[in-house]
């Protein structure tokens, strides 16, 4: 199976060409550093909680979706 970090998937539902629609990756990271006032050099800022919560949160959705089998 393809890991989200190696291909890009989104909710079909909310899919609109020449949107960014949510997505089951790293990119809600990326977004929120996209935010932020710092060089891009390591190292990093250190991530929010919540931050780190919700790409948790997306990961493990992302296998739910794909499959459509339950959360365990």
């Amino acid at each position: 199976m393809l890991t989200p970090d190696s291909s890009r998937f989104w909710p079909a539902d909310q899919y609109q060409e020449g949107s960014n629609p949510p997505s089951y990756d790293k990119q809600y990271v990326r977004d929120y550093l996209e935010t932020l006032d710092w060089n891009k050099q390591a190292p990093g800022p250190k991530l929010p909680q919540d931050i780190i919560d919700k790409t948790a949160a997306n990961y493990r959705e992302a296998p739910t979706r794909l499959t459509g089998a339950q959360k365990v």
